[in-house]
């Protein structure tokens, strides 16, 4: 059996979408289970669409923003389910197709294969360079990872993206699922635990979802921050594996793109927008070094801070 799991928070239209296309795969779910985050952003959803929850099949946990954790809340949702297949999912990835689950958990058949993760499809009028970024990110051939590939791969040995993600629930239990407080990258974290322990991560090019973002400046800034603030806190991952290589093969891969697509006149934007990015891992991977309340004001998650997870003032 399959479940889905998708934390949901000001859900929109795009939400019930999804709902009804997982609703009508050739492999459907046990349970579709929704982590809500604040009660009224789901119910004036509902409320303004008439759309009719099937309670047989769609589980609701509420909870509060103080209470969500990328890596917590994530468990919290595993815990509802005894599913040998947990598929968990952002509120803003749709489906392609309905052989999305069956094409998505079939690598997962090989019981060395711990993980598997969708191609991400780039949502209609996002941008060129949003685009290629989705393209070299998500190519359209499948890949198989394990600790063989690490020193060839590097940090990409260990990606892997909850956007739309299936985990068996036997070699999840044995690991001790995500991580419980994180403020990013809890997909990551869990792959490299996975891996470490002899297991592989597949890429399923063929299951696919629609999933892209157009972030400003600002927020690539406070994006990258939080991912700054997720490797610093995890040296078992991440320290000895440079992301900013892997950063940089895709920075000139796009203004290539961008030159050849005869697109050069948004070159100067998409700069900025790296060079906030690249401010903002900075910041994040030094984030102890800064005041706590400079910290909350430009993560994306402030509510991460609590007495545990204090930087230094």
């Amino acid at each position: 059996m399959t479940d889905v799991m998708i934390p949901t928070y000001k859900p929109d239209e795009e939400l019930l979408k999804t709902i009804d296309i997982l609703k009508d795969q050739t492999c459907t779910p046990g349970k579709i289970i929704l982590i809500n985050t604040e009660e009224r952003y789901l119910d004036e959803l509902i409320k303004r669409t008439g759309y009719a929850l099937d309670d047989k099949l769609i589980e609701i946990c509420n909870i509060k923003k103080s209470e969500f954790d990328h890596g917590g809340t994530r468990d919290r949702a595993a815990g509802l389910s005894d599913a040998d297949i947990m598929i968990f999912m952002t509120q803003d990835a749709i489906p392609v197709d309905r052989f999305f689950i069956e094409k998505l958990i079939s690598p997962l058949k090989d019981k060395r294969v711990a993980v598997s993760y969708a191609r991400q499809i780039p949502k209609e009028g996002c941008s060129v360079e949003e685009r290629y970024t989705r393209a070299f990110n998500y190519p359209d051939r499948s890949v198989i990872k394990g600790a063989d590939d690490v020193e060839k791969l590097g940090i990409k040995a260990y990606f892997c993206s909850n956007v739309s993600c299936a985990y068996r629930r036997d070699v999840y239990d044995k690991l001790g699922g995500f991580v419980k407080k994180t403020i990013f990258n809890e997909d990551m974290i869990y792959a490299a635990a996975a891996v470490k322990a002899g297991y592989k991560i597949a890429y399923t090019a063929e299951a696919m979802v629609y999933h892209s973002h157009d972030y400003s400046a600002k927020e690539q800034f406070r994006r990258n921050v939080d991912i700054g603030i997720s490797q610093a806190e995890h040296p078992e991952v991440f320290d000895g594996l440079s992301s900013e290589a892997e950063g940089k093969k895709l920075v000139l891969a796009t203004i290539g793109e961008l030159r050849h697509t005869n697109n050069r006149v948004r070159i100067p934007l998409y700069l900025v927008r790296i060079i906030s990015r690249y401010c903002g891992y900075l910041v994040g991977r030094h984030y102890r070094s800064f005041p706590m309340g400079f910290i909350r004001r430009v993560s994306m998650n402030p509510g991460y801070f609590t007495e545990e997870n204090q930087c230094a003032e």
